[in-house]
């Protein structure tokens, strides 16, 4: 091995970190241990019967193809498929504004390799996605939080923000969104602070990215129209995936922008893939074709409600005192959050304890606050650990306190 590695290392690579979150589940592979601390979906919720026959399908249908490279715009009937989804929803597109992506984290990482120097500014919501702020920062950028309140981001906030930084003649490239049932708040933005935020990007001429991986996942409440289709002007480019709704092994996500946009995606795409594997497209394709996809997401939608429900009944149930929650309309988080004068951190060497884990809220948070925030996913464990876990969880939290109060 070489001698001087670090020092041959490109910027973008110094800047690399491993994920906080798969890192920590390295941690808690332990039987006894109940996780809340993965966004996993249960594996209950995989068709693993109609996969196996959709393949030999495939296989025998369109084997040829389906083992060859492909388009790197994707499999011509999965877009059509898609592009007709979004359309059905009041997305006025073609299928020259979606591109198939290897999974919608590949959406993160190319718009970070498009738009981002080293030293840029966009604007994110505080909290948020780790994989979105890890992608951004792998390419340089620096990150702007803005404090949400119980609408998600502050439109407040953001305007005050960007007025300062044009003052100063910064410029972000971007502000990164995710609407519905946001990763890690389990907040969901009504379209009022959806219009918000689109009329103060159009003022600063600034893009609006919108990750969209939770948004079929609605248990209850009125579904808001996506920001792509309020905006309506090509200022929006949405992101979404199968990984939450489908599959996640099958790495399939999609990019959906004005087509100038998804030229430079395309662009992007070609010398970091070539193509996201045909196979798993045309499987994909074929399971939505048979109307098999919208009977499994019923079944998983009513799945991950109940899920939800036990574990918000569980936190009534156990929670001490001074400790909150949101209270998500779906998706597969909620966030927890402690007195202010308590660390998350230290609470969880004693989770760890008592075998239950969660992720640190803190590490969602780009500005270091944060620190008695936790994110808690309720999908993967069954119900009876989703209570068990939440019991143990309050135990650990009682703990603390106790040991507060002691010193």
């Amino acid at each position: 091995m070489i001698t001087n590695l670090e020092n041959i290392l490109s910027d973008s690579a110094k800047g690399m970190k491993r994920s906080v979150i798969r890192e920590l589940l390295k941690l808690t592979q332990r039987d006894d241990i109940i996780s809340f601390a993965g966004g996993l979906p249960a594996p209950s919720s995989f068709p693993i019967d109609d996969l196996k026959k959709i393949s030999c399908k495939i296989l025998d249908q369109e084997g040829s193809s389906a083992l060859q490279y492909g388009a790197t715009e994707g499999d011509r009937k999965l877009r059509e498929i898609l592009t007709k989804r979004y359309q059905d929803q009041g997305l006025q597109i073609t299928t020259d504004n979606l591109v198939i992506l290897t999974s919608s984290q590949q959406g993160l990482d190319l718009a970070g390799k498009i738009f981002l120097n080293r030293g840029d500014k966009y604007i994110c919501g505080l909290p948020s996605y780790l994989g979105g702020l890890g992608a951004f920062s792998s390419y340089g950028g620096i990150p702007v939080g803005i404090k949400f309140d119980e609408h998600g981001m502050r439109s407040d906030l953001l305007e005050e923000t960007l007025e300062k930084m044009q003052e100063q003649g910064e410029i972000p490239k971007f502000i990164y969104v995710i609407p519905d049932f946001q990763n890690p708040a389990g907040i969901t933005m009504p379209e009022f602070r959806r219009l918000e935020i689109i009329e103060i990007a159009r003022k600063y001429n600034i893009l609006i990215i919108e990750d969209s991986p939770y948004r079929e996942l609605r248990f209850e409440g009125e579904a808001q129209r996506m920001m792509y289709e309020l905006d309506n002007t090509g200022q929006v480019m949405s992101l979404g995936t199968f990984s939450k709704i489908f599959v996640p092994g099958f790495r399939i996500g999609w990019i959906v922008a004005h087509e100038a946009i998804i030229d430079k995606f395309v662009k992007a795409k070609q010398s970091t893939d070539l193509c996201t594997a045909p196979f798993v497209q045309k499987i994909a394709a074929k399971y939505l074709e048979e109307g098999l996809f919208d009977k499994n997401l019923k079944k998983i939608i009513e799945m991950y409600h109940r899920k939800r429900d036990v574990m918000l009944k569980a936190f009534e149930d156990f929670m001490p005192e001074g400790v909150s929650w949101t209270k998500p309309e779906g998706g597969l988080f909620l966030f927890l959050r402690l007195p202010k004068d308590m660390d998350a951190e230290d609470l969880f060497k004693i989770a760890i304890e008592k075998n239950v884990a969660f992720v640190l809220g803190s590490v969602f948070h780009c500005d270091g606050s944060g620190k008695n925030t936790m994110r808690i996913n309720f999908s993967f464990m069954d119900e009876e650990q989703n209570r068990i876990g939440v019991q143990r969880l309050a135990d650990s939290i009682k703990a603390l306190m106790n040991n507060r109060v002691e010193i």
